[in-house]
């Protein structure tokens, strides 16, 4: 099945190419061969999202929302600025940030969560083996 990526005009804003996020989905998704969307949005977009499906009125990195359908995973959403944002403030590339919330999101429309410390934990590792994959290191390692 496929990875369809969308890249929303973000005015300058930087985002990895769309054959990039979709390997990193794809790796993510591992065996699972349902279709997801993912969508990189600005800042108005995700905040909408937030607020429709959330009740959070403020952007936020990364959105995921499972299918209900046959051989669907879901959708996804990144937000460009706040990506941007959080990779230099964890001065961290933005590539590897980006793959960081890509992995994040698929682990969510997959049923891994982060709602306890043992949920956490799982989902931590299972973030960490598939960034190891592209060469990314451990983003729990060293938060400054």
């Amino acid at each position: 099945m496929t990875v369809d990526v969308q890249i929303a005009e973000l005015a300058g804003i930087p985002a990895p190419p769309a054959r990039k996020i979709a390997r990193w989905a794809e790796v993510a998704r591992g065996e699972d061969t349902r279709s997801l969307c993912l969508r990189v949005v600005g800042e108005s977009e995700s905040a909408a999202l937030n607020a429709r499906f959330r009740d959070r009125d403020r952007a936020t990195n990364v959105l995921a929302f499972p299918a209900e359908e046959p051989g669907v995973l879901g959708d996804i959403a990144i937000c460009a600025p706040v990506a941007a944002r959080e990779a230099r403030q964890q001065a961290k590339a933005l590539a590897d940030h980006y793959a960081h919330l890509v992995v994040h999101g698929v682990l969510h429309l997959l049923g891994l969560d982060h709602d306890t410390p043992v949920n956490a934990a799982d989902m931590e590792s299972r973030e960490i083996q598939v960034l190891g994959r592209f060469g990314i290191v451990d983003p729990y390692g060293d938060q400054t």
